[in-house]
């Protein structure tokens, strides 16, 4: 039994079967992600597993325990995109946008540096 998916397995399911649209996403609410248009009721965010983000619409009261930087499941469906919805289409301030890329480039250098850690333990432990 599965509670959640991560957002990569997510995107490989949504792939490998796209028919299947409604699932149960969990991982980390990106801070500096959180935004609420004026021009509509809903909430967006992004929930990312550090590898993988997928924006989230969320329509409703937040949950009091709600927060950015913290784990987060929620549940819905993922809305193939459309004529309709490519010219509908709201973009992100370009503040939160800047943040998310600057937080990606963030998250992607300390990868390289695990990975350079990881190999030099594994390059020590051979000799």
């Amino acid at each position: 039994m599965v509670f959640y998916v991560t957002p990569t397995d997510a995107m490989e399911q949504n792939k490998a079967n796209p028919k299947k649209t409604k699932f149960r996403l969990g991982g980390l609410v990106l801070e500096g992600s959180v935004v609420q248009p004026a021009s509509s009721p809903e909430m967006e965010f992004v929930v990312t597993d550090l590898i993988t983000d997928i924006l989230v619409r969320y329509k409703g009261a937040l949950p009091d325990l709600f927060r950015e930087g913290h784990s987060v499941v929620v549940e819905g469906f993922v809305r193939p995109i459309t004529e309709e919805l490519r010219k509908r289409r709201r973009f992100w301030p370009s503040t939160t946008r800047s943040t998310c890329l600057g937080r990606l480039l963030l998250r992607l250098r300390r990868t390289k540096r695990s990975w350079k850690k990881i190999k030099k333990k594994e390059q020590q432990q051979q000799h």
